[in-house]
């Protein structure tokens, strides 16, 4: 497959309600029908794939597109039910800035046979790779997309809780200002006379907003008495403090899903990441396959832990004994920290340094 074959089925005029009963003269053989949606800020390229054809379509990015993607998946899948019943659709899509969110919700309102996944968009780039594809255009993409969820039959993807949401929100926000801060700050040791009064007022402002952000985290916490609750644990784990804590909470929804604490480091990208070839060894580093949030704020909580508390300098001089590189000490704090974090969350209960003796 190359992306530059078409393969084009007749499809009837589209009902008005989601997955109609099969209509008559439709094909007869039952499947799941794979749908790949490649996102951009304006459109949709949704390309179906059964067997080896596919279906392209382009929509707007717009409730109203949205409503007309699930109309139109709905009559493909009428139209390739083997029986009674429409077949079943997985919808897969990459995790594009937050132009996936509207379409991926709007996508897992509807129930069954429709289920949707939003994916890593650096797994599907392997996987089209893989496949040897010689142009790059949206519709390839959408049609890659469709043959990676075929091929790996991701998870489906399950929305966040409006307080989750928001809290995301508003943790990002607070991140994008203190980076406008720190601009402002190094700018104004630059900056000459006719404008260091603009930069003055803006690390002003900047400064307002941050505390009203930050009483916005925590009022929406407050709000919330599953977050409450959870915040409340984390606060008894030593070096951990409030921003550290409203970044956990805001991924909280993916700890509940996780079986282990190995898979929470992993997801931070804070998993150790071997480099071994024939007779190279190369030394190893963390992963930093992940998100990248979380590794930012287990950062200042590790050097805090390791410099600061009994069980961390425990924890420090025990790796130094093992002639661990300093830096390599920190990420393995950061590791530990993620995984007594994630103990805590799961176990629902406090801190307890006799467990985490080093």
């Amino acid at each position: 497959m190359d992306g530059s074959e078409l393969f084009v089925w007749r499809v009837p005029v589209v009902t008005d309600s989601p997955f109609p009963a099969k209509p008559e003269g439709a094909g007869v053989t039952p499947t799941v029908l794979y749908i790949g949606v490649d996102i951009s800020k304006a459109k949709l390229d949704v390309a179906a794939m059964l067997g080896h054809k596919y279906r392209d379509k382009t929509f707007a990015n717009t409730p109203a597109g949205h409503k007309a993607l699930i109309a139109w998946i709905a009559t493909l899948s009428a139209l390739n039910s083997g029986g009674d019943s429409p077949a079943r659709v997985h919808v897969c899509m990459e995790a594009t800035n937050v132009y996936w969110e509207a379409c991926a919700q709007a996508l897992a309102e509807v129930t069954e046979p429709l289920t949707v996944s939003v994916v890593n968009p650096a797994l599907v780039k392997a996987h089209a790779q893989s496949l040897g594809l010689r142009v790059k255009t949206d519709r390839v993409d959408a049609r890659a997309i469709a043959s990676f969820c075929r091929e790996k039959r991701p998870e489906p993807w399950q929305p966040l809780s409006p307080s989750e949401q928001a809290l995301r929100s508003l943790v990002l926000r607070h991140h994008a200002l203190m980076q406008m801060k720190t601009q402002e700050s190094n700018r104004l040791e630059t900056v000459r006379d006719a404008a260091a009064e603009s930069v003055r007022l803006h690390l002003q402002w900047l400064e307002a907003e941050l505390d009203r952000i930050e009483q916005e985290i925590k009022q929406s916490i407050d709000d919330d008495p599953t977050m409450k609750g959870k915040k409340a644990l984390l606060d008894t784990i030593p070096g951990v403090g409030e921003r550290t804590i409203s970044v956990v909470l805001s991924y909280a929804s993916f700890i509940e899903r996780m079986d282990n604490a190995k898979q929470f480091a992993a997801f931070g990208g804070l998993n150790p990441a071997l480099r071994e070839s024939g007779t190279m060894r190369a030394k190893a580093a963390l992963s930093k396959t992940g998100h990248v949030a979380l590794r930012r704020a287990l950062f200042m909580p590790a050097m805090v832990t390791l410099n600061r508390t009994d069980w961390g300098r425990r924890f420090k001089t025990r790796l130094q004994a093992n002639h661990k590189a300093p830096k390599l000490i920190i990420g393995a704090m950061m590791r530990k920290l993620a995984h007594v974090i994630f103990g805590v969350l799961k176990s629902s209960k406090p801190f307890d340094p006799a467990l985490h003796d080093c």
